[in-house]
């Protein structure tokens, strides 16, 4: 078996993974609680690849995000 450990870090890697877990989830027939909802034996042929199978016939993706932002605010001046 194999699996995709993915990585997000930063407000742009969080935006672009966001887009690459929908596309993801869509093309396997996932819906957004991890139940799968579609109608194809092909959408099920990896989905172990990047979904691992929790309780409750639910399926989880396996994902790392970082997001540090700095909250230090700077006067402008007129």
């Amino acid at each position: 078996m194999r699996e995709i450990v993915h990585l997000q870090a930063g407000q742009c890697g969080n935006q672009i993974g966001a887009k690459f877990w929908e596309v993801i989830s869509d093309e396997h027939g996932m819906d957004p609680t991890g139940s799968y909802q579609g109608d194809s034996d092909l959408q099920l042929e990896q989905i172990n690849v990047y979904y691992n199978e929790a309780s409750g016939d639910a399926d989880t993706n396996v994902v790392v995000v970082v997001d540090h932002r700095n909250h230090q605010t700077t006067m402008g001046v007129s």
